[in-house]
């Protein structure tokens, strides 16, 4: 059962805090790569295996720079905004995470990379989940943090928790609701999904909501979340046509969020399911406790190598 975390203190606006947003180390460059009908904004850097982090709703391929910085000591990082958010473009169509998942092949075509480990959050593990399924021999490991994936496992009760009510947030006005109040809403998610809200920064909340704001990327994250219903339709097609997922996944969840969760929904889907929780942690783990999560997603990569 979700143990998504809510309290008072969640409710309220995080303290303001005097950290920045991390930056990707000054050996990363970054490209736009046009492929599948998008172009992706794209940085990479370091050297050995590749690995792609995938970023989800609320932020941007920014999120993962302390661990890019940590795994680029021995790996290629590749690290793209998805289509429609941060400085990708914002196509009119095309979130169904089964067209995103081409968007993730393109970028590692352009790049010349045959297989990469994966690492997601949120969102990202929706896309990746789609790539792995039609795409399995170019993954080589597979980490999946603190999300759901539509159609597997317990999808339809999860659907049911209050707590997850953005998931069908719809209709002709919700973009002219938010319009000129894009920290508003995103604050709510940044509060009530994290363990210590205060951990996600006034740096952050500041970087991301002026990237939201820009011209299509509240209509292009909406259509996000309005895709879920063809994307479960997707999955479950692809776990009847081609079995569970066969390479190692690790199922991560934060300890006052998904939790051991989210190893349930991924046995769903994959034969080879390691179990992890960062303590202390929401949803907002590279904010909430970037140590822990780094640590546990080194450790199941290097497994690999």
């Amino acid at each position: 059962m979700l143990k998504i975390a809510l309290t008072l203190g969640a409710l309220a606006l995080a303290a303001p805090a005097t950290a920045q947003v991390p930056d990707f180390p000054a050996s990363f460059k970054t490209q736009e790569i046009a492929t599948n009908g998008a172009t992706i904004h794209v940085r990479v850097g370091g050297q050995g295996p590749a690995v792609v982090l995938l970023h989800g709703y609320g932020e941007t391929g920014d999120m993962w720079a302390p661990m890019a910085a940590d795994l680029a000591r021995n790996y290629t990082v590749v690290v793209p905004d998805l289509r429609g958010l941060g400085l990708s473009s914002k196509p009119a169509s095309g979130f169904d995470k089964r067209t995103q998942a081409g968007d993730v092949a393109g970028v590692l075509d352009a790049l010349k990379i045959e297989q990469a480990d994966l690492v997601t959050h949120d969102i990202g593990n929706m896309v990746g989940f789609a790539f792995a399924a039609q795409h399995p021999r170019r993954v080589g490991r597979f980490a999946l943090i603190d999300a759901p994936v539509p159609g597997v496992g317990p999808w339809e009760d999860i659907l049911k928790n209050p707590l997850l009510w953005h998931f069908r947030f719809g209709g002709p006005d919700m973009e002219r609701l938010v319009a000129g109040r894009e920290r508003i809403y995103l604050d709510r998610f940044w509060n009530e999904f994290s363990a210590t809200p205060a951990r996600f920064s006034e740096a952050s909340r500041e970087h991301y909501a002026k990237l939201y704001a820009l011209p299509g990327a509240m209509h292009s994250g909406f259509a996000q979340f309005a895709a879920f219903d063809q994307d479960a339709i997707d999955n479950r097609a692809y776990l009847a046509a081609g079995g569970k997922l066969a390479m190692p996944v690790l199922a991560i969840g934060g300890e006052k969020s998904f939790g051991t969760a989210m190893a349930a929904v991924m046995r769903a889907a994959a034969t080879d399911v390691s179990e992890g929780v960062i303590p202390d942690s929401g949803h907002w783990i590279m904010e909430e406790n970037p140590t822990a999560t780094v640590a546990m997603v080194r450790a199941f990569l290097d497994k690999g190598r």
